[in-house]
């Protein structure tokens, strides 16, 4: 092995300094050109009226800023053969990963903004609706771009390429292999894309799905996480809404009703114990003031069973409201009636 002699060297380390100093002042302009850039859109961001102005810019500072060095670098390749030497092997996997990022940070970005956006809506059926789509749609465009990006970035590895045209050229089995392992994905795609289309579920919809009912905390791709009553979470496949019966209490309207039976004794008047449960639900901070009735259900040889019949905004309120009257009904007999309670008065 011969090395190189003392001309040489010196001639290679000038131009390799060369490169590196045209680098350096590339990066440089780079830097503040993005400096500048953001500086402008933080300026009109403070003068916006909407806090969501910011959030885009923020989102997309970090990868542009990386995005504007590869684009100088590239620029100063062109005019620079050992730059272009280097940076050629290195841009294969560069660009891919910083256009995913950029396009992933834009996604995230705007999916957070109308999110904002829609809990301003004083339609709270509608914004639901509006931030299970953006939920769902946002998540769909994120693996995609995730998934794009990986794929390019392996194609710019000389040996995964070929291998890949090789599949390709010997399809079949190959297919039918790729597609048995890619369907659990492909279906949680495509579960998602129907979920955003058709809504059975939104985020904050009350339902009842395995005998467990609770209120739709977050939903995945591949699952929904449903918060209980008692705090639990509830894991239930994506899936499972699609193909599966349960019940959303909250499809149409945000409220619920309930009912508490209160047993009198037979031939006592209903006229007085109706008013008085009026008045005592008017009352009641969590009545939603849609539903308040008092029914005759049932009529035996002892009793006469009166159903009250109330409506609350949630479960958790509704199962305040039905304690509350429960308990307001018996104290106003015990008081006013208590002959009314039978013997156990």
């Amino acid at each position: 092995m011969t090395l190189p002699s003392g001309d040489a060297l010196l001639g290679w380390m000038a131009h390799a300094s060369e490169a590196a100093i045209v680098v350096a002042v590339a990066v440089a302009a780079a830097l503040v050109l993005h400096l500048a850039l953001f500086a402008l859109l933080g300026r009109v961001t403070r003068l916006s009226q909407l806090k969501t102005d910011g959030v885009v810019s923020d989102r997309l500072r970090q990868p542009l800023r990386w995005s504007f060095i590869a684009i100088a670098i590239s620029l100063v390749a062109e005019t620079h053969p050992a730059i272009a030497g280097l940076w050629g092997g290195v841009a294969r996997f560069v660009v891919p990963a910083l256009l995913g990022w950029v396009a992933f940070a834009l996604v995230r970005a705007f999916a957070i903004a109308m999110d904002n956006r829609a809990e301003l809506s004083v339609d709270e059926l509608a914004a639901r609706s509006r931030r299970t789509r953006i939920a769902i749609l946002s998540r769909t465009a994120g693996f995609v771009i995730v998934f794009v990006t990986v794929a390019l970035m392996l194609l710019g590895i000389p040996g995964v390429r070929n291998v890949g045209v090789t599949l390709m050229a010997s399809a079949g089995l190959a297919g039918l292999a790729v597609g048995a392992a890619a369907q659990p994905a492909l279906k949680s795609l495509i579960a998602g894309i129907q979920m955003a289309l058709t809504e059975p579920i939104r985020i904050g919809d009350l339902i009842v799905v395995e005998g467990e009912s609770g209120r739709i905390e977050d939903i995945r791709m591949t699952y929904v996480v449903v918060l209980t009553g008692d705090e639990r979470r509830l894991i239930v496949p994506t899936a499972k809404f699609l193909d599966t019966t349960f019940q959303n209490w909250t499809r149409k309207a945000g409220g619920l009703i309930g009912t508490v039976t209160l047993p009198i004794v037979r031939g006592h008047e209903i006229a007085p114990v109706r008013a008085a449960f009026e008045a005592l639900l008017a009352k009641q901070p969590d009545w939603d003031k849609r539903k308040g009735a008092l029914q005759v259900s049932d009529v035996t040889i002892d009793t006469v069973e009166l159903k009250l019949v109330m409506s609350a905004s949630d479960a958790a309120a509704l199962a305040r409201l039905r304690l509350a009257m429960r308990e307001a009904m018996v104290e106003w007999l015990r008081g006013e009636y208590p002959q009314a309670l039978g013997k156990q008065a």
